[in-house]
């Protein structure tokens, strides 16, 4: 119907509750309801247009563009660091196993090997800085915003159409809101 039109019905019926007969109301173009209404309509349009409206629940699923991160200290076992050694260590234990001594010699090079790479194990080696670029880069990443109860996970929540935005997103307009634009 229109607002205006909803407003004109509702004085209308408020003059004849009031006791005016329907044939003496006049609410053509130009009429002091028909001028009224029309005011009416446009302050509180304007109202509307003023007022600020709260996002109360809102799911999104986010797009990242680029990724850009400084170098990233890593931390490397001594298994990794030994490489091909820890094989060699193993071996060259059996073969020293029959000589006197043996063993312990091969224990002393694997702890001055470990002692060698130690400065590395725990931050001492460093991950180049990463600058992907989803077009460039082929980056893909998953993630969601949200504002109200987080979803947990952006399974459930799908806002492709409309049914799905008008679903997962609401924006209100607060009484307090309201009161200050009265």
């Amino acid at each position: 119907m229109g607002l205006k039109k909803d407003l004109v019905a509702a004085k209308k019926a408020g003059l004849m509750a009031a006791g005016t007969l329907p044939a003496n109301i006049n609410t053509r173009p130009g009429s002091p309801i028909d001028v009224e209404m029309t005011m009416m309509a446009a302050a509180i349009a304007k109202m509307l247009v003023l007022a600020e409206w709260r996002v109360t629940k809102f799911n999104a699923p986010v797009v990242l563009e680029n990724l850009k991160t400084p170098p990233q200290p890593v931390d490397v076992k001594a298994k990794t660091l030994l490489g091909e050694y820890g094989p060699l260590l193993d071996t060259l234990r059996k073969i020293a196993a029959p000589i006197p001594g043996g063993p312990e010699i091969i224990d002393r090079l694997e702890l001055e090997i470990e002692r060698a790479v130690r400065p590395l194990l725990e931050s001492g080696c460093i991950l180049r800085r990463l600058d992907l670029h989803k077009d460039t880069d082929g980056l893909e990443a998953d993630g969601y915003v949200f504002i109200g109860e987080d979803p947990e996970i952006q399974d459930r929540f799908d806002v492709e159409d409309r049914f799905g935005q008008r679903i997962f997103t609401t924006v209100k307009l607060f009484p307090e809101d309201i009161v200050r634009l009265v």
